[in-house]
C-alpha cells in the first residue's frame, strides 16, 4: 500500500454548526424506509413463496388425483387379475381332471390293444394253419404248386407287421417253403394236355401205311413237273395219273399193313384217339404210370399202322416222344416246416 504524506495545503474552512435534533430525524426516517423495504422484500418473499406453496399444492393435487387414479386402476386391474387367477385355477384343475382321465384311457387303450394284439396273433396263426392246409389240398388236387405259392406269399405278407416273437420260427419256416417250392420243378399238366390235343386233332390226317405208295409217287410228281397251262394239258396229266394208280408197287415193313380195310383203318384210327384220350385222363388225374403206358401203346400203334417215311407221322412220333419224357412222378412238396412252427405258435399262445 501507498503510505498517506502530510498535505501542505492550508486547513480547510470552519464547517457550519450542525443542529442538535436533526440527526435523530435523519435516523428514524432512514429506518422507516429501512423497514418499509424489508417489509416490501418480505411481501414479495411471501408472494413468492406463496406462488411456489400454491404451485406445489396443485402439483400436489395433480399427483394425489392421478395416484387415486392409478391406484383405482390397479384395484381394478388386481380384481380382474384375480378373477382370471380364480378361472384359470378352475380350468386347471379341470383339465388336470381331464388329463388324469385321458391317462386312464390310454391305460385302458394300451390294455387292450395288447389284448387284442395276443388275441390277433392267436387267430392269426388258427388262420394261417387254416389256410396252408386248404392249399395243400388245393395243390393235391390240382396237380399244381399254384396255390401253395399263393397261400404262402399272403402268409409271409400277414407276418410282416406282426411283432410277436412266436411267430419269428413261422416266419423264417414260410420263407423256406416258399423259397424250395419256387425251384420244384413239376409236370406241367396244361402243356402235355395242350399237346395231346394238337395230336388228336392230327390222327384223321395221318396217312395209313398201305396208302403211303400213292401218296409219295404223287407228291414227288408234283414237286418235279411244272403246272400245267392250259385245259387239255391238265386233262392229260389226270388221264396219266389214273393210268398209274391202276398198277402200283410199293414196300411195306408189315405185311398185315398191307391187308388193312377202309374200316380196319377206321378202327385203328379211333384205336389211337382212345390210346391218347386215356393219356389225357391219366395226367388230369395225376396217374402218371398209366399215362405213359396209353402212351406207349399209342407209339407203337403209331410206328405200326401208319406210314413212318411221311412227315405228318414223323411229326406226330417227335410230339408223342415228347410227351412220353416229360410225363413222369413226381410228388407235389408239401408245407411241413410252416405247419409245424404253426403249431408251435398256436400252443405257446395257449399256454
Amino acid at each position: 500500500m501507498t503510505a498517506e504524506l502530510p498535505s501542505a495545503s492550508p486547513p480547510p474552512a470552519a464547517l457550519p454548526p450542525v443542529r442538535a435534533d436533526a440527526a435523530p430525524a435523519t435516523r428514524t426516517g432512514a429506518g422507516l424506509w429501512l423497514a418499509w423495504a424489508l417489509a416490501a422484500v418480505a411481501l414479495a418473499l411471501a408472494a413468492l413463496l406463496w406462488q411456489k406453496v400454491s404451485a406445489m399444492q396443485e402439483q400436489l393435487a395433480r399427483q394425489s388425483a392421478e395416484a387415486t387414479r392409478h391406484s383405482v386402476e390397479a384395484r381394478t386391474l388386481a380384481r380382474q387379475a384375480e378373477t382370471e387367477v380364480r378361472d384359470t385355477v378352475g380350468k386347471l384343475a379341470a383339465l388336470d381332471g381331464r388329463v388324469a382321465d385321458l391317462a386312464a384311457y390310454r391305460a385302458q387303450m394300451e390294455e387292450l390293444v395288447q389284448t387284442v394284439a395276443r388275441v390277433r396273433d392267436e387267430n392269426l396263426a388258427v388262420d394261417l394253419e387254416a389256410a396252408l392246409r386248404l392249399a395243400q389240398d388245393q395243390a393235391q388236387l390240382t396237380g399244381s404248386t399254384q396255390p401253395l405259392l399263393a397261400a404262402l406269399r399272403t402268409a409271409e405278407r400277414r407276418l410282416g407287421p406282426s411283432s410277436d416273437p412266436r411267430l419269428a420260427p413261422v416266419t423264417r419256416a414260410v420263407a423256406r417253403d416258399l423259397e424250395r417250392i419256387k425251384n420244384t420243378s413239376i409236370v406241367d399238366s396244361a402243356g402235355l394236355l395242350a399237346r395231346l390235343d394238337q395230336l388228336l386233332r392230327q390222327v384223321d390226317d395221318l396217312p395209313m401205311a398201305n396208302a403211303v405208295g400213292a401218296g409219295r409217287a404223287l407228291s414227288a410228281r408234283e414237286a418235279t413237273e411244272p403246272a400245267p397251262a392250259t385245259w387239255w394239258q391238265r386233262w392229260s396229266r389226270a388221264m396219266a395219273e389214273e393210268a398209274r394208280a391202276l398198277l402200283r408197287v410199293s414196300r411195306v415193313e408189315r405185311a398185315d399193313a398191307t391187308m388193312l380195310s377202309p374200316d380196319q383203318a377206321f378202327f385203328i384210327r379211333e384205336n389211337l384217339k382212345l390210346r391218347l384220350q386215356g393219356a389225357r385222363l391219366g395226367i388230369l388225374v395225376r396217374q402218371y404210370e398209366a399215362a405213359r403206358a396209353d402212351l406207349a401203346a399209342a407209339s407203337s400203334s403209331l410206328g405200326t399202322w401208319f406210314d413212318p417215311a411221311s412227315r405228318r407221322t414223323q411229326a406226330a412220333a417227335t410230339l408223342l416222344q415228347q410227351i412220353r419224357g416229360q410225363t413222369r412222378s413226381v410228388e407235389l412238396p408239401r408245407l411241413d416246416d410252416s405247419l409245424v412252427a404253426l403249431g408251435n405258435a398256436t400252443a405257446a399262445a395257449q399256454r
